[in-house]
C-alpha cells in the first residue's frame, strides 16, 4: 500500500513535458535523420558529412574529367560544326557520311598528316626519342649529382649546391633566346639534337629531389663498401642506384610526361619539319585545319592518341609516384 502511494506522489510531482508545436516536432525529427536534431546520433551526422564530402569531390572530379571526355566525343564528330555542339555524345557521328566507319577519323590521321607534309610514324618516333633518351641518361646524371651532394664531402659542396638551387629561380623563357643562338651555331635546330643533348646533362630539380631521398640512406653502407675496397663508381651502381630506385622511377615518369607533352621547346628549337614531335604537329595541324573543313575531328583524334600513352603510364605508376614523393618528404 505504501509503495503504491509513493508511486502516485512521484507521478503527481513529476513535471509535465512541455507540449511542442507539431511543425517544430516534425522538423526536429527530420533534422534528426541527418544528425542535427535533438535526438540525433553521431553516426548519422558522420554519414551526412560523408555524403556532402563525396558530392563535392564528385563535382570537382567531373569538372576535371569532362574536358577529356569531350575531346574523345569530338574525335567522332562529323565536322567542326558538330564538334561545337558536342555535350555528352557526338551530335553527328562519322558514320553518317563516311561509309559506315565508326573510327573513320582515327584511320584518317595518317592521310591528313601526309597531306600536311608529316609522316605519322616518324613523328611518333621523334616523340619517343625526345622522351626516352634525355630522360634515361639525364636521370643517371642527376642521380650522380645527387649522390655527390648527399653523401660525399668535398670542398665547396654547399656553395655549388647553393648556386644550383639559385639557377632554379631563373625563369626559363628569359634564357631561351640565348639557348636558341647557341643551338643554331651548333646546328642542333635542324636535326633534333637541341631536344636530346641538353637533357642528357640532367636537371637541377631532379637532382634535388633524389638528393633529399639519399639523405635518408645510412652512410654506414658507403663506409662498409669502402672498407671492402669498393670505389665510388662501384658504390654508386651497386648500392646507391638500387636503393634510390623509387625516387629515380618517380622522377623518370614525371620527366617522361613532361618531355612527351613538351610544346614550347620544339616550337623554338626545332626548325626542321622532319623532327617535329606529336605536340607540335597537333598544334600546327589544328591551325591549318581551318574553321570550315572536315579534318578538325581527325586532329582531335590525333590529340587523343597523343595523350593516351601518358594517361596509361600515369595510371600504372601513380602509386609509385605518390609513394616516392611522400617518402622523400619525410627524409632529411
Amino acid at each position: 500500500m505504501t509503495e503504491v502511494f509513493n508511486q502516485n506522489v512521484k507521478a503527481e510531482s513529476a513535471p509535465e513535458e512541455p507540449k511542442r508545436n507539431p511543425i517544430a516536432k516534425g522538423l526536429d525529427t527530420f533534422a534528426g535523420w541527418f544528425g542535427f536534431g535533438s535526438k540525433s546520433s553521431k553516426t548519422r551526422r558522420k554519414v551526412f558529412y560523408d555524403v556532402i564530402t563525396y558530392i563535392i569531390l564528385a563535382f570537382f572530379a567531373f569538372i576535371m574529367i569532362y574536358p577529356f571526355w569531350w575531346m574523345i566525343a569530338a574525335s567522332f564528330a562529323r565536322n567542326r560544326a558538330s564538334m561545337l555542339t558536342t555535350v555528352w555524345w557526338p551530335s553527328a557521328l562519322a558514320t553518317e557520311n563516311r561509309g559506315g566507319s565508326f573510327f573513320y577519323h582515327y584511320s584518317n590521321i595518317m592521310r591528313i598528316m601526309s597531306n600536311n607534309g608529316f609522316n605519322y610514324w616518324r613523328v611518333v618516333l621523334n616523340t619517343v626519342i625526345y622522351s626516352i633518351v634525355p630522360v634515361v641518361i639525364g636521370l643517371i646524371t642527376s642521380t650522380m649529382a645527387a649522390f655527390a651532394f648527399a653523401k660525399l664531402n668535398f670542398k665547396g659542396k654547399n656553395i655549388v649546391f647553393f648556386y644550383c638551387l639559385a639557377a632554379i629561380m631563373v625563369p626559363g623563357p628569359s634564357i631561351m633566346i640565348a639557348q636558341f643562338c647557341v643551338y643554331s651555331e651548333l646546328n642542333w635546330t635542324q636535326n633534333g639534337l637541341s631536344m636530346i643533348i641538353p637533357g642528357m646533362f640532367g636537371a637541377i630539380m631532379t637532382a634535388f629531389f633524389i638528393r633529399q631521398f639519399l639523405y635518408g640512406l645510412p652512410t654506414s653502407i658507403i663506409e662498409a663498401a669502402k672498407i671492402d675496397g669498393a670505389g665510388y663508381w662501384r658504390i654508386f651502381w651497386g648500392f646507391i642506384m638500387p636503393l634510390a630506385m623509387p625516387a629515380v622511377m618517380a622522377q623518370g615518369i614525371l620527366s617522361f610526361i613532361g618531355c612527351w607533352n613538351n610544346y614550347l621547346g620544339p616550337l623554338l628549337f626545332v626548325r626542321n619539319n622532319d623532327w617535329y614531335p606529336l605536340a607540335l604537329v597537333v598544334s600546327q595541324m589544328n591551325t591549318e585545319a581551318g574553321e570550315d573543313t572536315n579534318n578538325a575531328p581527325s586532329v582531335m583524334a590525333l590529340a587523343v592518341l597523343a595523350l593516351l600513352p601518358v594517361l596509361v603510364l600515369f595510371a600504372i605508376f601513380q602509386k609509385t609516384i605518390i609513394g616516392s614523393i611522400m617518402l622523400t618528404g619525410s627524409k632529411e
